[in-house]
């Protein structure tokens, strides 16, 4: 089975609620156990700067968000779990990236316009208060994602846009330089429950309405307790549409659990017993997290080596990519270049040259390379190496091959067929002369 590569960041500006292990942390553990699944999870504290301007804030959020995830069952010997700011590859895909995205579609981004509209609702100039970070926000999402050829990133419906961008840097990159990036797409889980908060509206740290996930639990009881409720009295049938305290616990029970309180609704349950079996059952779930997040929360040093030790293991893929990306665009060594031009008799002339690598996917995969870094033709995966080996062997001895192999072969925008046996010709050429 192919191996899938999750990609999910979590901004570092505040402490998170139970609306965020609801909707985030405890599917995403989930997912990230499952045999074909590669799963990158990042604290974007980078992203965060564009938010706080608070350092304390953002450090002290860092810590209880790295510890929030690992309590919950995050398992970095499973998966790759790092900070954003030890990548220092991400910021220079970001600005490899900012030069092939236009300014036009930056300009459409939901976050930029809802900022130039709240200005010019207040009758301020439209980019008042807005920084080059906000403005080119998506650029680094974008790294962040292509940086680790991400195929699936678990987002919100209002955040597909930001998926949608980075496909196009992605695309507009490949164009200009070859084939180096996967184009990711946004994974929708409708199921996702959306809790609400203290007031019923959707819990947030934007509406200060929320829960925080590891309350102690006397304050999980307090706070549960001032939630907000109607007027109808005990006896009096309530409904459930609507009830936060309803739609938080059936976030938490099993099903039967969940039927057992809606008949109870029906039946005139008081608003304060409702709240009490709320608070056990939120309880009952989040209390043996909450001894290992109050043990990590405690030893700061042991989360930095867990985060230290992913980013390890995150910059292995990530320096031999953004080599491979220098290369590309020509931030290339002199050294190299002068020797290429030196005026030689034995100097040979550059040519083609086929490449052979895997993917995350498992299979293997050749491409055909022109001598100026184009690519000229690209493979489908193999099974096995030996199978991709032979498939290059037979184009390098008999141009005539690509015919036979068209099944194998993906098309490659903007090559003509005579590019690609012009090509190998010249392989071929060159094996005689040797």
């Amino acid at each position: 089975m192919s191996t899938t590569r999750f990609l999910t960041g979590i901004t570092t500006t505040g402490t998170p609620h139970l609306g965020n292990f609801v909707g985030s942390i405890r599917p995403s553990v989930a997912a990230s156990l499952s045999p074909n699944v590669q799963s990158f999870y990042f604290l974007a504290d980078y992203h965060a700067l564009i938010k706080c301007e608070d350092p304390v804030r953002i450090q002290r959020s860092t810590l209880e968000i790295a510890a929030s995830w690992l309590a919950a069952g995050l398992n970095p010997d499973h998966v790759t779990f790092y900070r954003q700011s030890d990548i220092p590859e991400i910021p220079e895909l970001n600005w490899l990236l900012s030069c092939v995205t236009g300014k036009g579609v930056l300009n459409r981004a939901h976050a930029y316009k809802a900022s130039q509209d709240k200005n010019l609702a207040a009758g301020r100039e439209a980019d008042d208060g807005v920084t080059a970070g906000l403005f080119m926000y998506p650029v680094l999402m974008g790294a962040d994602i292509l940086m680790f050829k991400a195929h699936k990133v678990p987002v919100g419906r209002d955040q597909i846009q930001h998926i949608e961008m980075a496909r196009d840097m992605a695309a507009s990159f490949n164009h200009l330089y070859g084939e180096h990036f996967v184009l990711p797409e946004a994974a929708i889980d409708e199921h996702v429950a959306t809790l609400p908060g203290l007031d019923g509206r959707k819990m947030s740290k934007s509406y200060d309405n929320t829960i925080p996930l590891f309350s102690s639990r006397e304050q999980l009881k307090k706070l549960i307790g001032s939630i907000l409720t109607d007027s109808r009295a005990p006896g009096e049938p309530k409904e459930v549409e609507g009830s936060a305290l309803f739609q938080i616990y059936q976030a938490f029970a099993t099903p039967a659990e969940t039927e057992t309180l809606r008949k109870a609704y029906a039946d005139g349950i008081a608003w304060g017993d409702a709240k009490n079996t709320l608070f056990e059952r939120v309880d009952q779930v989040i209390a043996p997290m909450r001894a290992k997040y109050e043990d990590l929360i405690h030893n700061p040093a042991r989360i930095e080596a867990t985060l230290l030790a992913g980013a390890e293991r995150a910059r292995g893929l990530a320096t031999p990519f953004i080599r491979e990306l220098r290369s590309a665009v020509g931030l290339r060594s002199l050294a190299q270049a002068a020797t290429a031009a030196k005026p030689v008799k034995a100097t040979k002339a550059a040519l083609p040259s086929f490449k052979q690598y895997r993917e995350a996917d498992g299979k293997f995969y050749f491409k055909l390379v022109a001598a100026d870094g184009r690519l000229l033709l690209q493979s489908t995966g193999f099974d096995a190496p030996k199978d991709a080996g032979q498939a290059i062997a037979q184009l390098q001895k008999d141009a005539g091959a690509l015919q036979a192999l068209a099944p194998r072969l993906a098309p490659v925008d903007g090559v003509q067929a005579a590019d690609v046996s012009a090509a190998l010709q010249a392989l071929a050429d060159a094996a005689a002369a040797a």
